[in-house]
């Protein structure tokens, strides 16, 4: 992963990306803040909630999951709207649909933007699964594209109405399905630079068919990559000229576009990795929030970790390789060990609990107490 044009800052690694994957958990930072230090280095965290969260040049929809996306997006996303239409329902299900949605829209147009709290609570009383029938109803408002989420407060969506929030260039334009998947398709091949069908096809959670049906008109061209045994398409921008710039020595987080689909990742860097937030922690091999270890253009290893006062903590620290490799990855491990302490504020003091092999604890220590120069 080369460093990208810094001047573009973090809504320029959202246009390049397409699109940044949300989650609840937080060890260094929310998932969503990883991915722009990853390849921008410590970009400020104010910078980052504001490029998503502005109100203006971002919004959060269904894409791989739920996901940042770019607000020129919107448009590209008619296909799913259309498709909750069509399908009447997400997950739940209005006991009283005429009247809730009424309520909903109303409340919008006359108080300004709202969390489900202020519409009158998110849940019912039992488990966060258990919606109120206002939140159901918002909800269904947000999948269908009347409602649109461009901030968040607290790490609540703020639910505004499209028709306010949404520039009314972008509400005008109603692309065909075929054209919605067919310039999504091309911007997940320019993002991911070359990919098979599946490939494609899981970055914003299509069929294969569906990617198949539009692939002749995304501009991607057919290749053969060694050792794939399907076929793939490329980028042409990446075929045009070798990859400038320098790689960056970073910790990932897990969800991740360059890591988030688990076969490409072990057909592309030969690293099975696997989210074990919901392992019991008995059977947990690497941890908890185990982040890869990009360095070189590989990744070397994981770090799971913690966070005791203002000591980053390093559960687990695993190489990959042979003795050699994993040796040789050391200094790697130390470098974005100390980037990510100090990037979110915790005095740079590490502390290193357990390490895989075993061997390679003496000099990954020695290579932390040597300490780091980001120059």
């Amino acid at each position: 992963m080369g460093r990208p044009d810094r001047r573009a800052g973090v809504p320029g690694v959202l246009r390049r990306l397409g699109a940044v994957q949300l989650d609840t958990i937080s060890v260094l930072a929310r998932s969503h803040e990883l991915v722009p230090f990853a390849r921008l280095g410590p970009v400020r965290r104010e910078a980052v909630e504001a490029a998503y969260w502005s109100g203006t040049s971002a919004f959060e929809y269904w894409s791989h999951a739920a996901c940042v996306l770019p607000m020129e997006d919107w448009p590209l996303f008619a296909f799913r709207r259309r498709a909750f239409l069509a399908r009447g329902h997400r997950w739940h299900r209005m006991k009283d649909a005429g009247r809730s949605l009424a309520e909903v829209r109303a409340r919008l147009a006359g108080e300004g933007p709202l969390t489900s709290t202020e519409l009158g609570g998110a849940k019912n009383g039992g488990p966060w699964w258990d919606w109120s029938e206002t939140k159901i109803a918002v909800e269904w408002l947000l999948d269908t594209g009347e409602v649109v989420c461009t901030r968040r407060r607290g790490w609540k969506r703020v639910y505004d109405l499209a028709g306010r929030a949404v520039p009314e260039a972008l509400r005008n334009q109603e692309p065909a399905d075929e054209e919605c998947r067919r310039r999504l398709v091309a911007g997940a091949g320019a993002a991911l630079g070359v990919a098979t069908l599946a490939d494609l096809a899981d970055y914003h959670r299509m069929t294969q068919a569906e990617v198949a049906g539009v692939i002749e008109g995304t501009g991607l061209v057919p290749v053969t990559v060694r050792g794939w045994q399907a076929p793939a398409w490329a980028d042409p921008a990446a075929l045009a000229e070798p990859p400038r710039g320098r790689h960056r020595t970073t910790l990932l987080s897990p969800f991740d576009s360059l890591i988030w689909d688990r076969r490409r990742t072990e057909r592309i860097f030969g690293m099975s990795h696997r989210l074990e937030a919901y392992t019991p922690r008995e059977k947990r091999v690497y941890g908890y929030f185990a982040m890869p270890l990009l360095a070189g253009g590989r990744l070397l290893g994981r770090v799971d970790p913690a966070r005791e006062g203002r000591v980053l903590v390093a559960r687990h620290a695993s190489f990959e390789g042979t003795a050699r490799q994993a040796a040789k990855a050391v200094p790697a491990m130390a470098q974005a060990l100390h980037e990510a302490a100090g990037w979110v504020g915790w005095a740079g003091d590490i502390r290193i609990e357990r390490v895989t092999p075993d061997e390679l604890r003496g000099p990954l220590d020695a290579a932390i107490a040597r300490g780091f120069d980001p120059r």
